[in-house]
């Protein structure tokens, strides 16, 4: 009797034990400023799982080195919430997880974000998915479009028409101005917000394998006339120049006709300048077409962690209906199309416009993505602050597309 006794309970004992170990614990770093709704999914998810979620905020400038030298040193987290940009560069290094096999099988796969799904594919292989959406829109104030003689609710849908309403809303005098744009050494902000001008139009700033640099085109230089002739009539506020990103969402100060920002920014309009009534649109391209930069963050899982299946399920959990309404309420876009209508139902209409950005945004896709374009020493910078603001164009040009196909060609040999 005492064995049958001791047996059972070691049985029990066991099993409790069996099911202790199988919690997981995931560790998860994210970019600081990340903001609720990623944050509010994963709240919902421990709440409601045995496995369990931490996420540790890195600073959005440290994260980058500061991965690659976890994985050096064996301590990195199990996942990561990435900048989709530099997912193609960790993917070749070999320190992510390839999820080719897992991905394909997800039913909704087809309908994933099909930039973030791009950046995150290398030879073929994918090792990154999209756990935030991210497009850039174009917003106008409908006050300062109603007080200038303009219909507020009429969205411009080319640049003849939104240089002409800048200039009636810059007649309105004082520090109101028609457009606005963060131009100074924020390579960031000018990818995101003055590159569709050009894809809109079929032209790009490289090739599609990432070995040339396309900068000098027609669809380019009408693009940059375009700015040029806003800044030369005083559309545009002098800080543009010097403004690092900084002052990014300027509409936000009620003195500002015009400009394009990210969709995430429509969220914070709402909720923090209620007193700003906007509108938003796609940004049209030089020939009157529309694009958007694709940006926001892919979710990647560290090469070798020992929770593979526990991570997959978290982020299976992300993608469910429940997890993408979190998101969306706490102003994140949905990252699959084929709910995205469930998604939205009852938030703000404006969130459809950043929606409809996903089907025709691009990124430009590159292992050298920061010092090409995002850092402010680099030659898309230098190239957007000097041919917009600067005397002489064509030296801009060369200049830059000479720099851009010199790192090129330099990481090739390495």
């Amino acid at each position: 009797m005492m064995k049958r006794l001791l047996a059972a309970t070691g049985l029990i004992s066991l099993c409790l034990m069996s099911s202790a170990s199988a919690a997981e614990n995931i560790t998860m770093w994210v970019r600081s400023g990340i903001g609720d709704s990623f944050k509010k999914v994963v709240e919902a998810y421990n709440g409601s799982h045995d496995d369990k979620v931490t996420i540790t905020e890195v600073p959005f400038s440290e994260l980058v080195q500061k991965y690659a030298t976890a994985i050096a040193g064996g301590q990195a987290p199990d996942a990561l919430s990435m900048d989709l940009i530099y997912t193609p560069a960790f993917a070749a290094a070999g320190q992510l997880e390839d999820l080719t096999d897992w991905a394909k099988s997800l039913p909704y796969f087809n309908s994933l974000s099909p930039s973030h799904v791009k950046l995150g594919t290398y030879q073929d292989h994918i090792y990154g998915l999209p756990l935030s959406v991210e497009t850039s829109v174009f917003a106008w104030n409908k006050d300062l479009y109603k007080k200038a003689g303009l219909d507020p609710d009429k969205a411009p849908t080319t640049w003849d028409e939104i240089t002409s309403n800048a200039e009636k809303i810059r007649a309105l005098g004082g520090d109101t101005y028609g457009f606005y744009f963060s131009g100074g050494g924020c390579g960031g902000c000018m990818i995101f917000t003055f590159t569709p001008l050009v894809w809109g139009a079929g032209a790009d700033i490289l090739s599609a394998d990432g070995k040339k640099a396309t900068l000098d085109t027609p669809e380019m230089r009408k693009a940059v006339d375009i700015y040029r002739n806003m800044v030369k009539k005083d559309l545009v506020p002098a800080g543009a120049a010097s403004d690092t990103g900084a002052n990014f969402l300027s509409i936000s100060n009620g003195k500002i006709g015009q400009q394009s920002i990210g969709a995430f920014s429509i969220g914070t309009l709402i909720t923090q300048y209620s007193d700003i009534h906007f509108g938003v649109t796609l940004i049209p391209s030089v020939d009157g077409n529309t694009s958007s930069f694709a940006g926001g963050d892919n979710f990647v899982i560290t090469k070798g962690t020992k929770k593979l299946d526990a991570v997959k399920k978290f982020l299976e959990y992300t993608y469910s209906l429940d997890g993408q309404k979190i998101m969306a309420k706490y102003g994140s876009l949905p990252t699959r199309g084929d709910i995205a209508d469930q998604v939205l139902q009852g938030l703000d209409p404006r969130m459809q416009v950043g929606l409809k950005a996903i089907s025709i945004a691009k990124t430009p896709y590159t292992l050298q993505f920061n010092d090409l374009i995002n850092s402010a020493n680099g030659p898309w910078a230098g190239f957007t602050n000097a041919a917009i603001f600067g005397d002489n164009v064509d030296t801009a040009f060369s200049n830059a597309q000479s720099e851009m196909q010199s790192i090129i060609d330099n990481a090739q040999q390495q």
